[in-house]
């Protein structure tokens, strides 16, 4: 999202070029039970129309402008468009459902690894697809974080950076889980994220994995 209109086609392909690991994307539900690539529950801040996506059928969706012409895509569009590996978020525990549908009728477990805020999600996702690869992502977080993500059964931590410290890392590795830092895009957070010993990081600018090769 840092050099092109995020959660779009345009986007994606760029990450791709660009050569990253992965592709992070962001799934609601619509009216119609569409699985919309957005981030936000509203569409208000990254296309030019107002309200709910739950509140839009797919074709209502597809009249907005997602920025540089872009229209907002729905999953199986990205898979299409790009080979790379995808981590897909889920926004709401609705789309649980939608995404394991997919999932199995695209033969996904090998490449797209899901990730979600809601621990039910996570939990619904892991019954739902066997053998999928799960993330619990945190913001603010208590001690029992790591307990929580062995729970759901989830293979990762994905945690806000700017409260990251180094004992919350080895408490997660300690458990065999993986840890990715969100959102690396500067030098001093890319920095930190090699300090800390992380297993991976997210960033909305894909030029700071070459520059940070050199300069981190």
């Amino acid at each position: 999202m840092g050099v092109e209109p995020e959660n779009t086609l345009r986007s994606f392909v760029r990450a791709e070029q660009c050569g990253m690991d992965a592709i992070e994307l962001d799934l609601h539900l619509t009216k119609d039970g569409a699985l919309a690539v957005m981030h936000d529950a509203e569409v208000d801040r990254t296309t030019d129309g107002n309200g709910a996506v739950a509140d839009k059928t797919l074709a209502e969706l597809r009249q907005l402008d997602a920025g540089a012409g872009e229209r907002v895509p729905v999953l199986d569009e990205v898979l299409d468009a790009v080979d790379a590996p995808l981590q897909a978020e889920i926004k709401d525990v609705a789309a649980a459902h939608a995404l394991a549908e997919v999932m199995r009728r695209r033969d996904l477990v090998p490449r797209v690894e899901v990730s979600s805020f809601h621990d039910d999600a996570i939990a619904e996702i892991a019954a739902l697809v066997p053998g999928v690869r799960t993330v619990l992502i945190a913001s603010r977080w208590g001690a029992d974080v790591v307990d929580r993500a062995k729970a759901v059964g989830a293979a990762a931590l994905a945690l806000n950076i700017r409260r990251l410290t180094l004992e919350t890392v080895e408490h997660a590795h300690g458990e065999g889980l993986r840890v990715i830092g969100w959102v690396v895009n500067t030098q001093e957070q890319l920095r930190l994220a090699r300090a800390l010993e992380l297993d991976g990081a997210t960033t909305d600018f894909p030029e700071i994995r070459r520059t940070g090769r050199f300069t981190a």
